[in-house]
């Protein structure tokens, strides 16, 4: 597998950095973890418009899923070659009307799923396959339904935390995982927010007590400082830990 980072930065996107998106590829099949403020834009340095496999969104904040209305412009306006044939999408229960709502002027209430295969995710759905991938989800600690997923191909392994505060879940979905790209929005000793984000330190904790392999931590937001968070993270997690940077490349 191979993990590119198209986007990095927390709830708005940062001067250098647009709102999160992680393309990963196996196969010659594209999946695009999230589509955040900017992403569409950034996503072009690496990728043709028109050449993603599938979509996942964790979950309908903005900073997650903002640029999906502009991505569903290029699909369903596309001039040359016509439409685009529906591209799975899979992201929480009421995903479509969301972006409908955002878009606020689709032709029809039905526009969306003409260019987007909306599947939903749920609690407990257990594994299932997106191209190549064997894919698993957990719904996490977020003020909306958010969901962590879990990418394995070829023996190795992917896991994204996506936007959660402490959370037990997502220690069992990253158990021994090869590459944990986990939130880190809050600053340890100064945010203290019960099931929002996690902290530098808390990224660290997760990473440790999963004994995943390495720690890449994300959606660190432009007012915080990443290199303290990465400190807070490497003083409970002894494994290689870095921040992520945008258009940074991982082969799994």
């Amino acid at each position: 597998m191979k993990l590119t980072v198209v986007g990095c930065s927390g709830s708005f996107p940062a001067a250098g950095s647009a709102c999160s998106s992680y393309l990963v590829e196996a196969d010659g099949f594209r999946l695009l973890l999230d589509m955040g403020n900017g992403a569409l834009g950034e996503l072009q340095r690496h990728v043709g418009l028109y050449d993603l496999d599938a979509i996942f969104l964790s979950h309908l904040h903005a900073d997650h899923c903002i640029d999906m209305c502009a991505y569903f412009v290029a699909r369903y306006y596309r001039f040359d070659g016509g439409r685009c044939d529906p591209i799975p999408v899979y992201g929480p229960e009421g995903t479509e009307q969301r972006l409908t709502t955002a878009y606020a002027d689709t032709p029809t209430d039905k526009s969306m799923s003409e260019v987007f295969d909306f599947h939903t995710l749920k609690p407990g759905s257990g594994s299932f396959d997106i191209g190549p991938f064997s894919v698993r989800t957990e719904k996490v600690a977020h003020p909306v339904d958010t969901f962590a997923i879990r990418v394995e191909h070829g023996g190795r392994s992917l896991t994204y935390s996506g936007d959660t505060g402490v959370c037990e879940p997502l220690v069992e979905l990253a158990e021994e995982t090869d590459l944990f790209l986990c939130e880190a929005a809050f600053t340890y000793g100064k945010e203290d927010v019960v099931g929002l984000h996690l902290n530098g330190r808390e990224a660290g904790a997760h990473a440790a007590r999963a004994r995943a392999r390495r720690l890449v931590l994300t959606h660190v937001p432009p007012w915080t400082d990443g290199d303290r968070n990465l400190a807070d993270a490497r003083d409970v997690y002894a494994g290689p830990a870095e921040l992520a940077v945008p258009g940074a490349v991982y082969e799994i």
